[in-house]
């Protein structure tokens, strides 16, 4: 089980919300998700990332569970 996520309330200029929506659709993510890969990512590069920090979901569909054979 997965703990709840944090809610933020976050002010961003239009041009900037707009450029970032464009690259989230062009990276099959939601503008939401592109904002935590991109935290994440920074996060990372400046060895502030902590270790206990699951893993973030792939870009598009989640895959099809495969069916039980019987």
């Amino acid at each position: 089980m997965t703990s709840p996520r944090k809610q933020i309330v976050l002010r961003l200029d239009p041009a900037v919300h707009d450029a970032l929506a464009r690259w989230a659709a062009d990276e099959l993510r939601s503008t939401n998700g592109q904002i935590e890969f991109l935290l994440r990512k920074a996060l990372a590069e400046a060895r502030r990332l902590p270790d206990r920090v699951a893993p973030i979901r792939r870009p598009g569909r989640p895959r099809k569970e495969p069916a039980d054979e019987r």
